[in-house]
């Protein structure tokens, strides 16, 4: 990752962000740079790994997904075994849209969508349920989307 970030690079990834659809030119004159300069800049940015994806967010209800949840996962024991096994098949399951190990009550976050209960209930009994090392599962339903898919708020590095 660059050391250092310029406000040049913080205007490209807040442009990014907020439409990853820009031409370069667009992109450019909102850096205030040259087209090439900018090119070659994003090209760094993601050979950095700063820039790790490209991607269309989806308006879940309109995609016919309208139950949301948060799920909390605390595992039996840490196992090895059982924390690899939650890990890689957590990862395979399209309901799962994000993944998060915790410090506190539970040992995971879920944020699972579904079409309706019916088949969050079946994603629960045929595999949430199945995992080994389950010890507890709960469920906070989603009403509403307050904050979502927020940009990352990019520091400038100065000095």
């Amino acid at each position: 990752m660059p050391e250092k970030l310029s406000e040049q690079d913080k205007r490209l990834l807040d442009a990014l962000q907020a439409n990853c659809r820009l031409s370069n030119q667009e992109l450019a004159e909102r850096a205030g740079m040259s087209a090439s300069a900018c090119w070659r800049r994003v090209k760094a940015l993601e050979e950095a790994g700063l820039i790790t994806q490209y991607a269309a967010l989806l308006d879940v209800e309109k995609a016919g997904l309208g139950f949301q949840a948060i799920v909390h996962v605390s595992l039996t024991r840490h196992d090895h075994r059982h924390v690899d096994t939650f890990i890689a098949e957590t990862r395979r399951r399209p309901e799962v849209l994000d993944c998060y190990s915790t410090t506190g009550e539970a040992d995971y976050h879920l944020r699972v969508v579904c079409r309706d209960l019916a088949a969050y209930n079946r994603f629960l009994e045929d595999f949430l349920f199945r995992l080994p090392g389950i010890a507890n599962v709960r469920t906070n339903l989603v009403l509403k989307d307050i904050k979502k898919n927020s940009p990352v708020p990019v520091q400038v590095k100065t000095g």
